[in-house]
């Protein structure tokens, strides 16, 4: 099997609790995570792109706050990720300092996945960290999130990082080596799937409950995961990370189960953009500009002639020439009167006519598709 983990340009890495957290005593697992920073260090080494989604504040801040076994109240819960997150973000500070990276803290709610401007703003402040050479560690913000508005696990949370970030690879590391035909610890006769292309219903017909002790997702979420991470176009992986160096002994080729994406982010994401949103508003661009965008090029305000609808940043647009053909469609990194203010206008002078420094492009030529003509 090819190093699907090793070639890929941007991996998100899920954490579960049960890795970092000893179930019974509260205490961080130091010795692990140590060795995991060093699998880290070497794949960006290689020059990847790596964000981790981490599981354990409430469960280290259970510890510490001295709360009793079994489950908590939603204040509780609340509480111990409060207490939590702050020994969870020093860990990783300190383990990914100590190796010369830089390391950054992003709280999300599901809310902020799901409203569109909010999804914008996560997306860019990812964006912009991961360009700058950190690793975000990524968290569901429990200390906020009331049992409506939350995820309750970080499988499908990390699942939404990675499309958020057109990632290539989602890494699940937990307390199993993949998806079984049966579970393991009651059937003999269970079979270890090695690699899914589709997740059908005989797929999801093998997941069972997870036999963590201080985690909260099963099969069932990962294979939630699977779902919105394939149709991102990244592929994913659960493997077994009750080991030192989890990431290193996967490429390696250790046990594990890959749910293989037939599409790349970009093109998954092209796909979206082109039969899934309903355009807003119409960009009327020149003659340069129709022709730098047939050879693969970004839409600058430049070659902008016309601006219509009422359309916000982040919105489908339908991109026309000037006898009104439609040639292409995107998302605009600008409202509409943001774009009428600045059309004409050539990419350095967007901070002067907006009074503030926007993208250099109105569309960027990842957010764009061509029509056929």
């Amino acid at each position: 099997m090819t190093d699907r983990l090793g070639g890929s340009r941007r991996i998100v890495v899920k954490i579960g609790s049960s890795l970092l957290v000893d179930p019974e005593t509260g205490a961080l697992h130091n010795a692990w995570l140590e060795a995991l920073a060093d699998d880290l260090s070497d794949l960006r080494a290689g020059n990847r792109e790596i964000l981790i989604v981490s599981s354990g504040a409430i469960a280290l801040g259970r510890n510490t706050l001295r709360l009793s076994p079994g489950p908590l109240k939603l204040e509780e819960s609340q509480a111990a990720a409060a207490v939590g997150q702050i020994a969870l973000a020093h860990a990783y500070q300190k383990v990914l300092e100590d190796r010369r990276i830089t390391t950054a803290q992003v709280l999300l709610t599901l809310t902020d996945t799901e409203q569109r401007r909010r999804y914008l703003n996560a997306r860019s402040t990812l964006s912009a960290l991961l360009r700058m050479g950190s690793i975000p560690v990524v968290n569901e913000n429990d200390t906020v999130a009331t049992s409506e508005i939350r995820y309750g696990d970080n499988d499908r949370l990390a699942a939404r990082v990675a499309s958020m970030v057109s990632a290539d690879c989602l890494v699940l590391l937990s307390d199993v080596d993949g998806l079984y035909s049966a579970s393991p610890d009651r059937d003999a006769s269970a079979r270890h799937i090695p690699e899914v292309d589709a997740i059908t219903p005989e797929i999801e017909a093998m997941a069972g409950d997870s036999g963590s002790q201080v985690g909260s997702g099963g099969m069932i979420t990962k294979l939630a995961a699977g779902r919105i991470a394939l149709d991102a176009g990244a592929h994913m992986v659960i493997a077994n990370g009750r080991v030192h160096n989890p990431l290193k002994r996967l490429r390696d080729g250790a046990l594990c189960t890959w749910f293989v994406s037939a599409a790349t982010p970009v093109a998954a994401r092209k796909k979206w953009i082109a039969g899934t949103l309903e355009p807003r508003g119409t960009l009327v661009v020149d003659d340069g500009a129709a022709a730098a965008l047939a050879s693969g090029k970004s839409l600058l305000p430049a070659g902008v002639v016309e601006v219509d609808g009422g359309f916000t940043r982040g919105d489908a647009v339908l991109i026309n020439d000037r006898s009104g053909n439609t040639i292409a469609r995107g998302l605009c990194a600008y409202d509409c009167g943001d774009a009428t203010r600045i059309k004409g206008h050539k990419s350095g002078e967007i901070e002067r006519v907006l009074g503030y420094r926007g993208r250099d492009e109105i569309i960027h030529r990842d957010d764009l598709v061509l029509t056929k003509g």
